[in-house]
């Protein structure tokens, strides 16, 4: 077996992975410049990977190649991209019952978690100002505990 025959197959197949997952996502989420230019660049190096998939290579190993490289490659683009992900501000808009205001006033207030309400009787209405994932979950497990419901809703650039 050619070992340089391989190992250029696995660094053109890892490159290719990463190139189309990031493909994938800059054309759902960038504009038409980014997404052409990537999709050309992705499609180009295809076409020299799909050349090297009939090189000399056994079947089994290519498909162990191409199966692990996308399982390596997707995760780590897809983990890259999570990382990079901004933090943006939340709402989450909660009624509970006046029993369960005080709990939800208290724990916020200990979590410096911004919040309002309003006190119609029947419910409280609160509203929660979230910056950061981190204050999402809290906020999220201190009304599902109070067995509240509510909405989230994202910031928008303007």
């Amino acid at each position: 077996m050619n070992t340089k025959l391989l190992i250029l197959f696995i660094v053109l197949n890892i490159v290719n992975v990463v190139i189309q997952t990031v493909k994938s996502l800059a054309t759902v989420k960038c504009g038409k410049t980014v997404a052409a230019v990537v999709n050309a660049v992705a499609y180009g190096l295809y076409t020299v990977v799909v050349v090297y998939t009939v090189c000399d290579l056994p079947l089994w190993l290519k498909v162990v190649v191409v199966g692990t490289c996308n399982l390596v490659g997707v995760f780590c683009v897809k983990w890259g991209e999570e990382k990079a992900r901004k933090d943006k501000l939340w709402k989450v808009e909660a009624t509970v019952k006046p029993t369960e205001a005080e709990v939800i006033k208290q724990s916020c207030k200990a979590l410096n978690v911004p919040f309002s309400y309003i006190d119609i009787n029947k419910y409280v209405i609160f509203n929660f100002y979230c910056a950061t994932q981190g204050q999402s979950a809290l906020i999220k497990g201190i009304l599902n505990n109070c067995k509240a419901k509510y909405f989230v809703s994202e910031s928008k650039t303007l």
